[in-house]
């Protein structure tokens, strides 16, 4: 009888332990956050955009800072996520772009512009 009151004891303490770890961590959103991407051999050069991903309303949003010069254009950006990627769509010179970005490592994303030029971002660690 000693075994089995002992046996469903530490049963129910397992159980407990368990649970209460599961809920200590926090959420974490990989994508949110302040990006620098740099797409390659673009026909006007090399680009350099900051921007800064914010979830709103369960959506990432966002706008892209064009970073050549004294040019301090924005634009205006839509985001679609899937498992460790993220497409970003925006408008520039009138045409529809978007840029792929896979995971690479917690600070790092690589992919394309359009499927044509590399692309790659690295977190802005404040």
């Amino acid at each position: 009888m000693k075994k089995t009151i002992f046996l469903t004891l530490a049963f129910v303490v397992g159980i407990a332990v368990q649970g209460f770890s599961q809920t200590d961590k926090p959420a974490t959103d990989f994508f949110a956050g302040k990006w620098e991407i740099l797409v390659e051999g673009t026909p006007n050069g090399d680009a350099k955009f900051a921007t800064e991903l914010v979830r709103k309303d369960g959506k990432l949003k966002g706008e892209l800072k064009v970073a050549a010069g004294d040019a301090k254009e924005t634009i205006p950006a839509t985001v679609e996520e899937a498992e460790g990627k993220i497409t970003i769509f925006f408008s520039t010179q009138g045409y529809d772009v978007n840029i792929e970005l896979n995971k690479v490592d917690d600070n790092n994303l690589k992919g394309t512009l359009m499927n044509m030029f590399d692309a790659k971002a690295k977190r802005v660690k404040e």
